[in-house]
């Protein structure tokens, strides 16, 4: 690509991977500029939150490579747009995925609106994600699409960009591997290059995450029953704090299951009974209460601007971490649609996303209900 005269405006977190996708604009001719974006500030502090040595690291950076940087504030977006619908949803008893809406309310609305009033033409991130440009029938399409390096493919969290962001996006890492990463980022004397990638949820860094839930949303405890035959089994401290195939933090122990479960086999969160306040336990990893072959799916979010055809064999991941599985979307009614596997999921969750595919390219998706 030549970026010769064009303006490209990185979002900056200080990690290798948007480090890299900086050097690469600047080497393919883009004027580059650096975005640091400050999404949360509650507790910004040292021991949990990261910002103030990543914001060092970006600086570093930047002035390796030799573009400008600038530093934006987006915390009272982020309360809003995203953090006040991640204690909704726990509240509720789902499980969300603050990350997929932090990238469509965030990176790629208010991040991407302040770089077009600065004049940029596209932006740019450190996803492993690509876009690219099909014509069809004469109208042009920006389609999202799996990175090259499947083991750190992010199309997942981007399935909620549309047409309008897609345009003006840019994804250096498409085609570049996480091992070519780190090795680009060596050659240029980035000290970044060996720097761990962040885990987690941003606003809640390394702390444990009920210490940080219990802040915000108040504990009801209640009891754990054997989804088998409803004898109460221990007790829990509040249903936002377990999510569905949880084996840690339920304190049950060896008491014994039923004909089909040993002594021994380790409970998991099953289901939960809201209006009761129950949390459902199983034992065994494969007991059929956690596995479905079927799902509704609601909020649907299309990449392309409209819904796939029904009755056609897609593949679907119902969670970041598992393999695509083969499906039918059997029918999609406003935005709703119901979704039928090849095989049974396993603990798929009220809450998380279900992301469609058809071979590299990413559908988009909604969020299973």
């Amino acid at each position: 690509m030549d970026g010769q005269g064009k303006t490209v405006i990185v979002g900056m977190s200080g990690g290798v991977d948007s480090s890299v996708a900086a050097l690469l604009l600047k080497q393919q001719g883009y004027k580059v500029i650096g975005l640091f974006m400050k999404n949360w500030e509650d507790d910004d502090d040292d021991e949990y939150c990261s910002t103030r040595q990543d914001l060092i690291d970006v600086a570093s950076v930047c002035d390796v490579i030799g573009i400008d940087l600038e530093v934006v504030n987006f915390s009272a977006e982020y309360k809003d747009r995203v953090f006040a619908d991640f204690l909704r949803e726990y509240e509720a008893g789902r499980t969300p995925n603050p990350d997929i809406l932090c990238n469509s309310e965030i990176k790629f609305k208010a991040f991407l609106d302040h770089a077009m009033q600065l004049g940029a033409d596209k932006i740019a991130t450190g996803h492993y994600a690509g876009v690219r440009e099909w014509h069809n029938d004469g109208k042009v399409e920006y389609q999202l699409l799996k990175a090259e390096d499947g083991t750190k493919d992010q199309s997942y969290f981007l399935y909620r960009l549309n047409q309008a962001q897609l345009s003006k996006t840019l994804f250096p890492l498409a085609g570049v591997y996480k091992r070519d990463v780190r090795r680009i980022a060596e050659d240029a004397g980035l000290h970044v290059a060996a720097k761990k990638d962040s885990t987690g949820i941003c606003f809640i860094g390394e702390r444990p995450f009920r210490e940080f839930l219990m802040r915000y949303l108040p504990t009801k405890p209640g009891e754990i029953r054997a989804l088998d035959d409803d004898r109460v089994v221990g007790e829990h401290q509040g249903l936002m704090y377990h999510t569905i195939g949880q084996r840690k933090g339920l304190h049950i122990g060896g008491i014994k299951g039923n004909d089909h479960a040993g002594e021994h086999d380790a409970w998991y969160v099953a289901g939960k009974d809201m209006q009761r306040n129950v949390l459902y336990a199983v034992q065994g990893h494969d007991h059929p209460a956690l596995l479905r072959e079927r799902l509704s799916a609601i909020d649907l979010s299309w990449v392309s601007g409209h819904a796939p055809r029904t009755n056609w064999v897609y593949t679907a991941k119902p969670r970041y971490r598992t393999p695509d599985a083969p499906c039918n979307i059997e029918s999609i009614s406003g935005s709703t649609c119901e979704i039928a596997f090849a095989e049974p999921q396993w603990a798929l969750t009220p809450g998380q996303s279900v992301v469609f595919y058809e071979s590299r390219v990413c559908l988009g998706g909604g969020i299973i209900a």
